[in-house]
C-alpha cells in the first residue's frame, strides 16, 4: 500500500547551522568594525522628521521584515545616534574612496592577476586580506545601493575569477577564507542572493572550494551550500555543484569526500568538532531539503547513497565526541532515518525491513508482485542478472551501475520527466519509454480490434449491398406501380366520363318505360327525384294491382350486381340508342315460369361458367321466400338474353390477372359500366309492392328477408 508522502517543515531544520526560522536563511559574519555610537553634534529633529531619515536609512540596509520592525521600535535617541552615526561615516574623505565598490572591484582584480606572477611575503598577504575583509564588511553594512552597484558592476564575477585562478599558497591562506565570506555577506541581501543563484557557475566553483585543507574555508562553503539547499531552486543546484566537485576532485562519488573527512581525526578538538558539526548540517540538509521536504522516496535515494558510503559506523564513531551541537545533528539524522524506514514497511505491511539483507528485500518484493502481472518481469531481471557478465576482480561493474542507475530514474523521474536529482543517464525519459511499452501493448490490442472491425465491415458492406439491391428492385416495382396507378387512373376518369354519359341514357330510358308502363301498375320516378344513394331511385307508391317483372335474381357466377328488369313483355321496343345493357341479345338456357297465384316456384335453368369464378358475397334466397317477391315474377330468360355470359364469364374468371385487365381495357371498362348500372339501378328501386307484400330490392333486404 503506497502511503502519501509525509509533508515538512522549514522549522523542523531550525537547529542546523546557520538555518534559523521559516524565512530564507541568513548567513551571518562576525563584524570586526562594529558600528561606533557617538554624541549628538545636531540636535534630535522633530518625530515626524526622525522618522522619515531614519526610514530612508533602513530602506538602505535591506532588512527583513522582522528587523525592520525591531529598528522603528528603537526609542528616538537610539534612531537619531545610528542615523548620525551613518552619515559620518559616509562623510568621512578617509573613506570616500572605499565607500564605492568600483575600488574593490579594481583592486581584486589586480591581485588576480598579481598572484600568478609574483611571490607575495606575509605583510603583503595581509594587506590583500585586508582589502578583501573590508569589501566583506562593505557588502554587510554599506546601504542598499553599494550593493545594487556591485552587481552592476559585476563584482560576483570578479570573486568567481579570483578563485579559479588561486594558487595554492592563496588557497590555503585566509584570503580564501575572506572572499567566501564576501560571496556570503552578498547572499545575506536579497538581490544579491538572487543575483548568486541565476550565475550559472556561481555554486559549482563555490563548492571547489572544498579542496582545500583550511578548516574555516570549509565550513564557510558547507554552510553557503546549505542554506542554498533551503532556497527554492537552490537543492538541486547543491546536487549539480556536488557532481560537479567529483569530477574537480576525481572522486568515485560525489559525497565520498565529505564522509571521509566526516571519518577523519584532525587532532586539534575545537575544530574538528566545529567542522564535523558542519558536515552533518549540510547533510541533513541535502536529505530533507527541496523535494526531500515531501517526497520519500528521494530521500531514502539520497540516504541509501550514504549508508553505501559507510555514514552509519562513521556517526557511531561521532558519539563519543559528546558534543551537544553534533550529537543534535546526529540525532536528527537517525530520527528521520527511523521515521522513513517505518513508513517504507508499511508499505509492504510489516514492522521493520532490514535494507542490508538482500534475502529479506528479495522475499518482500516477491510477496507483493507474487500474484500480479509484474511478476513475470521481476523473473527475467533475476534471469537476466544471472546472465550479467562476471569477474572476480571487478573489471565488468559497470554493467550493474548502469542497471543501478536505469532504476534510480525509474524510482525518481516525476510524471513530467523531470529528475529532483542529476539525471544519471542523459536522453532517458521514463515516461516516454513506458509509453513506448504501454502504445505496444495498446498496439496489439488495436490491431485485434482492427481486424475484427474490419471483418464486422466486410459483413455489414455486403448486407449493405444486398439491401441496396433490395431497394432498387423495390424502387423499380415502385415506379411501375405508379405507372400502373397512372394508367388506371387516367382509366378511371374517362369510365367516370362514361359513367356520367350512361346514366344520362339511363334517365332517358326510365322516362321512357314511365310512358310506355302508363297503363300498368308500376311508374317509375321522375330523374328529379334520384335519391343520393343511386342514380334512379324509385317513388314508393307503386300500385299493386299488376306485377311488375322482377329483376333478375344474382348469377352464381358473377361478381357484379344484376342487371336492371327488362320492360314488361308486350311493351314497345326500345328507343334507338340505348345503351347495350337493354339491347343486347342472349340465347334462351332455360324458362322458369311462376303461377300468379302463389303457387310452388319451377325449378329454373341457370347456366353454367365452364371454368371457376371469383365468389360474390351476396347469400342466395331459399325457393321458399321467393314467392311474393320480384323475384316470383321475373322473367330471368330474358334477363340472360340482356346478359353477354361469355364476356362476363372472362372478365370474372378466377384466374383472372392485373395483367390481362391492362391488356384488355375493354373487358374492364365494359364489367365496370355494368356493374356500376346494376347497382344504381338496384339502388333505384327501394320498394315494390306485389300484392299483399311489400319487398325491399336492396340487397341488404335480399340476402335478411
Amino acid at each position: 500500500m503506497i502511503m502519501a508522502p509525509r509533508k515538512r517543515n522549514r522549522h523542523a531544520l531550525g537547529f542546523l547551522c546557520c538555518f534559523g526560522g521559516s524565512d530564507l536563511p541568513e548567513i551571518n559574519l562576525k563584524d570586526n568594525n562594529p558600528l561606533q555610537f557617538l554624541e549628538f553634534t545636531v540636535p534630535i529633529p522633530p518625530a515626524e522628521e526622525l522618522n522619515a531619515r531614519f526610514s530612508e536609512l533602513v530602506d538602505e540596509l535591506d532588512l527583513t521584515d522582522k528587523n525592520r520592525e525591531a529598528m522603528f521600535a528603537l526609542p528616538p535617541e537610539k534612531k537619531w545616534q545610528i542615523y548620525c552615526s551613518k552619515k559620518k561615516e559616509q562623510e568621512d574623505p578617509n573613506k570616500l574612496a572605499t565607500s564605492w565598490p568600483d575600488y574593490y572591484i579594481d583592486r581584486i582584480n589586480s591581485m588576480a592577476a598579481m598572484q600568478t606572477l609574483y611571490a607575495f611575503d606575509e605583510e603583503e598577504m595581509e594587506m590583500r586580506n585586508k582589502i578583501v575583509e573590508d569589501l566583506k564588511t562593505a557588502l554587510r553594512t554599506q546601504p542598499m545601493r553599494f550593493v545594487t552597484r556591485f552587481i552592476e558592476l559585476d563584482g560576483l564575477t570578479c570573486l568567481l575569477n579570483f578563485l579559479k585562478s588561486m594558487d595554492y599558497d592563496t588557497s590555503e591562506s585566509r584570503i580564501h577564507t575572506s572572499v567566501i565570506g564576501c560571496i556570503k555577506a552578498l547572499m545575506n541581501n536579497s538581490q544579491g542572493r538572487a543575483h548568486v543563484l541565476a550565475h550559472p557557475e556561481s555554486i559549482n566553483i563555490i563548492s571547489q572550494s572544498l579542496r582545500t585543507e583550511n578548516i574555516k574555508t570549509k565550513i564557510a562553503v558547507l554552510e553557503i551550500l546549505g542554506a542554498v539547499c533551503l532556497v527554492p531552486g537552490g537543492h538541486k543546484k547543491v546536487l549539480q555543484a556536488m557532481l560537479h566537485y567529483q569530477v574537480y576532485a576525481a572522486e568515485r562519488t560525489r559525497f565520498q569526500s565529505l564522509l571521509n573527512e566526516l571519518d577523519r581525526s584532525m587532532g586539534r578538538y575545537r575544530d574538528e568538532v566545529n567542522f564535523k558539526t558542519a558536515i552533518m548540517s549540510f547533510i541533513n540538509a541535502v536529505l530533507n531539503a527541496g523535494t526531500g521536504e515531501e517526497n520519500l522516496e528521494f530521500r531514502l535515494h539520497l540516504r541509501y547513497e550514504f549508508l553505501m558510503l559507510g555514514i552509519q559506523p562513521v556517526i557511531d564513531k561521532l558519539r563519543g565526541h559528546e558534543n551537544a551541537t553534533l550529537d543534535r545533528h546526529l540525532d536528527f539524522f537517525e530520527m528521520v532515518r527511523n521515521e522513513d524506514d517505518l513508513e517504507l514497511a508499511k508499505r509492504f505491511d510489516v514492522v521493520h525491513i532490514d535494507t542490508k539483507s538482500a534475502s529479506q528485500m528479495f522475499e518482500m518484493i516477491k510477496k507483493r508482485l507474487k500474484h500480479t502481472d509484474a511478476y513475470p518481469y521481476l523473473l527475467s531481471v533475476l534471469q537476466h542478472c544471472l546472465q550479467m557478465p562476471y569477474k572476480r576482480n571487478g573489471g565488468n561493474f559497470q554493467q550493474w551501475q548502469l542497471l543501478d542507475r536505469i532504476l534510480q530514474q525509474i524510482v525518481l523521474q516525476d510524471e513530467r520527466g523531470d529528475d529532483p536529482d542529476i539525471a544519471p543517464l542523459e536522453n532517458f525519459n521514463v515516461k516516454n519509454i513506458i509509453k513506448m511499452l504501454v502504445n505496444e501493448n495498446e498496439v496489439k490490442q488495436w490491431r485485434d480490434q482492427a481486424e475484427k472491425f474490419r471483418k464486422e465491415h466486410t459483413e455489414l458492406m455486403s448486407r449493405l449491398e444486398k439491401k441496396e439491391r433490395e431497394c432498387d428492385i423495390k424502387t423499380q416495382e415502385k415506379d411501375e406501380m405508379m405507372k400502373t396507378l397512372n394508367k388506371m387512373k387516367d382509366k378511371l376518369q374517362k369510365e367516370a366520363l362514361e359513367l356520367r354519359q350512361t346514366r344520362d341514357q339511363m334517365t332517358d330510358l326510365v322516362a321512357q318505360l314511365n310512358e310506355f308502363s302508363h297503363g300498368g301498375n308500376i311508374s317509375f320516378p321522375s330523374p328529379l327525384q334520384l335519391p343520393p344513394g343511386g342514380p334512379f331511385a324509385l317513388s314508393s307508391d307503386v300500385p299493386s294491382s299488376e306485377t311488375l317483372p322482377p329483376p333478375p335474381p344474382p348469377l352464381p357466377f358473377s361478381s357484379s350486381p344484376p342487371p336492371a328488369p327488362p320492360p314488361p313483355p308486350g311493351g314497345p321496343p326500345p328507343p334507338p340508342g340505348a345503351p347495350p345493357f337493354f339491347n343486347m341479345g342472349m340465347p334462351p338456357v332455360s324458362t322458369t315460369t311462376f303461377s300468379s297465384s302463389g303457387m310452388s316456384l319451377k325449378k329454373k335453368s341457370v347456366p353454367q361458367p365452364s371454368h371457376p369464378l371469383k365468389s360474390f358475397n351476396w347469400a342466395k334466397l331459399s325457393e321458399e321466400k321467393i314467392n311474393g317477391t320480384i323475384w316470383h315474377e321475373i322473367d330471368d330468360l330474358r334477363a340472360f338474353k340482356m346478359l353477354d355470359l361469355e364476356d362476363f364469364e372472362k372478365m370474372f374468371s378466377a384466374y383472372q390477372r392485373h395483367q390481362d385487365l391492362l391488356t384488355n381495357p375493354s373487358s374492364c371498362k365494359q364489367v365496370s359500366i355494368t356493374a356500376c348500372l346494376l347497382s344504381d339501378l338496384w339502388r333505384s328501386f327501394p320498394l315494390f309492392t306485389l300484392g299483399d307484400h311489400a319487398t325491399m330490392l336492396h340487397p341488404n333486404r335480399l340476402l335478411h328477408e
